[in-house]
């Protein structure tokens, strides 16, 4: 009897020594932008419909294949941390089975698509855990996983953070 007793005391002992996984740190996309370039930002007011992004493309953004700044400061403090992000999905990679599991994640429906790419500081290149099904696209999503500050390029938009292995779940406001 005094070996199990001990035996779950060492246990519980060994548990209490292992560090704990940390919670994501929430961020919202200004997050992303390093305090000195922050007046720098031309983004469009969040969307959840398709009849705000007819109002928004009466030639206000331009040309929607030129990305705004491909090469915009990042914030290097946010390399290697736990992260949950909220945004919309630009798919760049899909499953035979019809899903998506690499995107760019941006701030606004639309972007990278129907109005200029925003600049890459505001874009998260992600490849997700679960594969999402394209029929959802129009809705926004919360991503949560290690932020990595890396430029990824790719053939809609220069991202200038990466994550990978991400989870992914509905954004419900």
């Amino acid at each position: 009897m005094w070996r199990s007793s001990a035996s779950a005391v060492i246990s519980l002992m060994l548990l209490a020594l292992q560090p704990a996984v940390a919670a994501a740190q929430e961020l919202t996309w200004f997050d992303l932008v390093p305090p000195e370039a922050q007046h720098m930002i031309g983004m469009p007011e969040p969307m959840h419909g398709m009849s705000d992004l007819a109002d928004m493309m009466e030639g206000e953004y331009g040309d929607p294949a030129v990305q705004m700044e491909p090469m915009a400061p990042v914030v290097e403090d946010l390399h290697g941390k736990r992260i949950k992000l909220p945004g919309y999905i630009v798919p760049l990679g899909i499953t035979p089975e019809g899903k998506v599991d690499e995107f760019l994640l941006v701030p606004y429906f639309g972007a990278c698509i129907h109005v200029p790419p925003p600049p890459s500081n505001q874009i998260v290149h992600v490849k997700s855990q679960q594969a999402i099904a394209l029929a959802d696209l129009y809705q926004p999503f919360w991503i949560s996983g290690e932020m990595q500050v890396d430029l990824v390029e790719s053939e809609l938009a220069n991202a200038g953070y990466r994550i990978s292995a991400a989870d992914v779940e509905p954004y419900v406001y």
